[in-house]
């Protein structure tokens, strides 16, 4: 079993920063895509970034340009920076780790964007 502990959600005004962190613990494998979703209440979770152990990512086009992801390997380790926030990124951000057998989610971390 693995378990993903996000980290750095706050409050922020509209144009700031913020960088979110995803550690892995438990057992040990290949984790193949990493990545971060989002959910707002009333509405279903979206992807907003993803990358493989390559190094490829993509991104959910309303954030293009504004976040960036990264990872490394070794500690199965995912980051998202976040920067020009708006006041619609406000959501809970959940950690996504997909390997060979199973996906994985963390427990969520909460970005709230306001003025």
């Amino acid at each position: 079993q693995v378990q993903l502990v996000e980290s750095g959600g706050d409050s922020v005004q509209p144009g700031g920063s913020l960088r979110l962190s995803c550690a892995t613990s438990g057992s040990t494998f290949v984790i193949n895509d990493m990545g971060w979703y989002r959910q707002t209440p009333g509405k279903e979770r979206e992807l907003v970034a993803l990358i493989n152990r390559g190094g490829v990512s993509n991104y959910a086009e309303s954030v293009k340009g504004r976040f960036s992801i990264s990872r490394e390997n070794a500690e199965n380790t995912v980051y998202l920076q976040m920067n020009s926030l708006r006041l619609e990124d406000t959501a809970v951000y959940y950690c996504y780790a997909r390997g060979a057998l199973a996906t994985f989610w963390g427990q969520g971390t909460q970005v709230t964007v306001s003025s």
